[in-house]
């Protein structure tokens, strides 16, 4: 189930009293103080976890409390020290605060820590209050009082997956049928106006978060279209699946709109131009089966594949090559996350290709 928000109360432990003892053996009747420190109160942190992709462990949630520093002892013995509470957060969460609304940490780098609520100081015994003149005091100093800060989480998932394209692609279609996610299909560009995720579930805990984004045009990184704000969600993806129409109602070239579609990339960002990229030709139902094949071999070699390598063949209407191309994204995946490398036929880096 994908929670993407929770409101949870968050609270740092408290910081051990002081000690006012005073020393106290045989034959020492008077002994002075020796009244020990408190320990400090546990802070909490929220830690990016790139291995969470959902708030539900928060959902019934509504305390989180890190533990309190003991009080000091006797013969200057020290509190302990309360123990930290790590709080393990998706990737891509944002945390604001509950009461001003405020943004408090964004967590987008895996391992990311933050500390949301740092733990009252150990108060401290009655040896840091003796003078020559007051050997015996029995001040001692409370410890700090803990933070206590109400939280909202919103998850904005940092998808493994970029669907990109120029309008009218197919990538909404692509998009309803391989997960839950249901944008609106039309054929007019711009049918999708801002980002679309979707959760795909190939089975045995294979799971994938893939974003279908504002279809490009030519300029669009210089403002163009939809233009920056779709720039800047790819930029949020691990690997691109390029969709190229087959078949465009405008009879363009799939070919010359790939290259428009790398070049607008590139123009906006070389982190950008260097993402690793799946490349699949989608309605390949409208091409008739006597000229796939010549058809296909031209296109890939306009693109730039190595010889005997070609996109992936798609159709989101019929269905035809989708198992595949899921099944490749998933290896892609595993790939770039094990060695961050792409070997994958039909996906490489354009930084190699260029």
């Amino acid at each position: 189930m994908l929670v993407d928000h929770a409101t949870i109360l968050i609270r740092s432990g408290k910081g051990g009293d002081g000690s006012n003892s005073l020393h106290r053996e045989k034959f020492v009747p008077k002994g002075g103080p020796d009244g020990g420190d408190g320990g400090k109160g546990g802070d909490v942190l929220l830690v990016a976890d790139p291995h969470l992709d959902t708030l539900a462990a928060f959902a019934r949630t509504r305390l989180l409390a890190a533990e309190d520093g003991a009080s000091g002892r006797k013969n200057e013995c020290f509190g302990r020290s309360g123990e930290d509470l790590v709080v393990r957060l998706p990737l891509g969460c944002q945390v604001f605060d509950e009461q001003n609304g405020a943004l408090i940490v964004d967590l987008v780098e895996p391992e990311q820590s933050f500390v949301v609520a740092q733990g009252g100081r150990g108060g401290r015994g009655n040896v840091h209050f003796a003078t020559p003149t007051h050997q015996t005091p029995r001040e001692f100093e409370k410890g700090g009082e803990a933070v206590e800060c109400s939280i909202r989480l919103e998850l904005k998932l940092i998808a493994d997956i970029g669907l990109v394209g120029l309008p009218n692609a197919g990538k909404s279609t692509m998009l309803s049928r391989v997960s839950q996610a249901r944008p609106k299909v039309a054929d007019y560009p711009f049918t999708t106006l801002g980002p679309q995720l979707g959760m795909i579930d190939l089975s045995n805990d294979r799971r994938m978060v893939v974003a279908d984004l504002p279809g490009l045009i030519e300029g669009a990184a210089s403002g163009a279209g939809l233009g920056h704000d779709f720039l800047r969600h790819v930029e949020r993806t691990t690997f691109l699946l390029h969709l190229l129409d087959a078949a465009p109602p405008d009879e363009s070239d799939p070919a010359n709109n790939y290259h428009t579609i790398r070049h607008e990339l590139a123009s906006f960002s070389p982190v950008l131009a260097e993402k690793p990229e799946l490349i699949a030709l989608n309605k390949i139902d409208l091409i008739p089966e006597d000229q796939r094949e010549a058809f296909i071999e031209r296109i890939a070699g306009a693109i730039g594949f190595p010889k005997g390598e070609r996109p992936m063949l798609v159709s989101g209407v019929s269905g035809e090559g989708v198992r595949p191309l899921l099944e490749s994204c998933w290896s892609q995946l595993q790939l770039m996350r094990d060695s961050g490398k792409s070997s994958l036929p039909g996906a490489w880096n354009s930084k190699e290709t260029s």
